[in-house]
């Protein structure tokens, strides 16, 4: 397999990315990824990664712990990634994450995942009901963290519920078809048919993604030359 920074651009899905344009190469993974080898992951370019953690108010991702603690054994950057429910107030879902991420085994700020479950896309929750339990689920870990969280979201969910009211939120956008162009994203999941080694379980592919910027301006924005010290 040849590694992401050895190449140009690259197209996985129908998404290609100009290295020499966004350099700095991370993944997202769950429990699905199953039993991960963080080393070899960073051995094949990998410099950022996003963790589920949690979902809802009350699930915690099976994987979350040992994935935070593996990843500690090396020098990647990681943050961790809470799946939102429509379905539960943002102040349990706040709870939720907080007992599960401690503020120091994370290098960049919390992220909240938010897309449509179950019938969710055909029944679409109304704004001001979204607002309801958005609101003051990114007030509390903004305040626990001490950083605004990134939201994770498609065009779909993004147009409807994000860019009006919560533009001034890091975004991290998913597009496997283009280079996104409708919004100031700060990460881009382009691929969820990305194939690595390093992790043994149900799902064969692992998501690919980029960080807008170089990587000075990764380091610099996420204050990584101060995060705790990796072997």
């Amino acid at each position: 397999m040849m590694l992401f920074s050895s190449l140009v651009s690259y197209r996985y899905s129908t998404a290609v990315v100009n290295k020499n344009k966004y350099p700095v190469f991370g993944i997202d993974l769950s429990h699905y990824q199953g039993d991960v080898n963080w080393k070899k992951l960073r051995q094949q370019g990998v410099e950022f990664a996003f963790i589920k953690a949690t979902e809802g108010s009350g699930h915690v991702d099976e994987s979350a712990a040992d994935n935070i603690r593996n990843s500690a054994d090396t020098d990647i950057a990681v943050s961790c990634y809470h799946f939102f429910s429509f379905d539960s107030p943002g102040e349990t879902q706040a709870e939720n994450f907080i007992r599960t991420v401690p503020k120091e085994s994370i290098d960049m700020p919390p992220v909240i995942d938010i897309e449509y479950y179950a019938d969710k896309r055909q029944h679409k929750p109304s704004l001001e009901d979204t607002e309801a339990i958005l609101t003051p689920l990114l007030k509390l870990l903004e305040e626990y963290y001490g950083r605004k969280p990134i939201i994770y979201a498609n065009y779909s969910v993004y147009s409807r519920y994000i860019r009006e009211k919560y533009s001034d939120y890091p975004l991290w956008i998913r597009n496997t078809h283009e280079e996104p162009n409708f919004a100031d994203w700060k990460f881009w999941q382009y691929s969820d048919k990305g194939m690595l080694d390093g992790y043994i379980g149900k799902e064969k592919y692992i998501d690919y993604n980029v960080y807008c910027g170089s990587r000075e301006e990764f380091e610099k924005e996420f204050n990584l030359s101060t995060r705790r010290t990796k072997k």
